[in-house]
Order: C-alpha cells, then sequence, then structure tokens
C-alpha cells in the first residue's frame, strides 16, 4: 500500500478525530468530512485510496456517499461503519461499490483489515438490539432511494407519502 490517503465521512466530530488520530499512529495520512456531500468534493481533490464513510447521516446518507466515491475512483477500498448492521444495508452498500461493511463500534485494526480485503464482503457481525420501528422506517426509506436512483419524488411516490414529508423525515437528524 503506497497510496495510504484516507478519508473518513462521518458525522460524529469526536469519533471522526478519534479514528482519524488512530489510523495517522498507523501511517494513514487522514481527513475528515462531516457530510456525504463534503466527502464527495474532498475525494474529488485528495484522490484517497481509502475511505470510511459512516452510514447514517443528516441530509444525503452513506449510500449516496458510496455511489460518489466509486463513481469517483472504482478502486478506492470504501469501509462502511454503522451503529445500525442489517444485512439489508450491507448488501446495498456493496452494490453501491463498498468494499467492506463493519458495525459500530470498530478500531482502527479492524478498519485497517476491512481496507485490506480483497473481495467485497457482507458478513456482518449484527448486535442484538431491538429494532424500533423509526429504524425499520429509515432502513425502507433509504433502501427506495436506491432502488430509484436517489429520485426523491418516484421515492414518495413509491412510499406512498408527500414528498415534502419524506424530504423533512430524510433532513431529520437519525437517532443514535
Amino acid at each position: 500500500m503506497t497510496n495510504l490517503i484516507t478519508l473518513i465521512v462521518d458525522d460524529d466530530k469526536d469519533l471522526a478525530a478519534s479514528l482519524a488520530r488512530s489510523l495517522a499512529r498507523r501511517g494513514f495520512k487522514t481527513h475528515v468530512a462531516h457530510t456525504a456531500e463534503e466527502g464527495v468534493t474532498l475525494a474529488e481533490n485528495l484522490k484517497p485510496a481509502f475511505a470510511l464513510v459512516d452510514l447514517k447521516m443528516p441530509g444525503a446518507s452513506g449510500l449516496e456517499c458510496v455511489k460518489g466515491l466509486h463513481a469517483l475512483d472504482p478502486e478506492m477500498r470504501i469501509v462502511v461503519l454503522t451503529g445500525y448492521a442489517s444485512i439489508n444495508t450491507a448488501v446495498q452498500a456493496i452494490k453501491l461499490g463498498a468494499t467492506h461493511y463493519l458495525a459500530k463500534p470498530a478500531n482502527a485494526d479492524e478498519i485497517i483489515a476491512a481496507f485490506e480485503h480483497d473481495e467485497p464482503s457482507t458478513d456482518v457481525a449484527l448486535t442484538p438490539r431491538p429494532t424500533s420501528i423509526k429504524n425499520l422506517e429509515w432502513e425502507r426509506i433509504h433502501e427506495m432511494l436506491v432502488e430509484t436512483d436517489y429520485n426523491i419524488s418516484a421515492t414518495a411516490r413509491r412510499l406512498g407519502m408527500h414528498r415534502r414529508t419524506l424530504t423533512r423525515k430524510l433532513a431529520k437528524q437519525p437517532i443514535k
């Protein structure tokens, strides 16, 4: 691995800073973004070899970020990190270009091991926790967004809700 430029995209500023420090101590040149849009813009300029992307962020989701990063560089090793691990979102992330999917909490060694995986993997260590209606709704909305290629109007129609209602739901800070 010669290009160790790494992009961390996570809305949790403390976690992103901690991961950046841990990866920097291991020789990675880390850069942090706090939204999907900021992450894709930063990647255009930096050309990172690796990206660590949080799944749930306000505004555009981590899945949209993965799609944008993969479009910029299909060789980039993208690892999705989430506190809401599910097989469904793992498969979606891999289809969009992620190479691995990790459940939070993950340490720097686990992240580096995920970066080094040659084949995409949907092996997800699911932490047993009760699934709330809000999390199920969030997953369904994002599943439909992927199916409609992130078209808000088409997604709202398929979900049977008004477009403004969907927009408000997407703008809300996810439950952490």
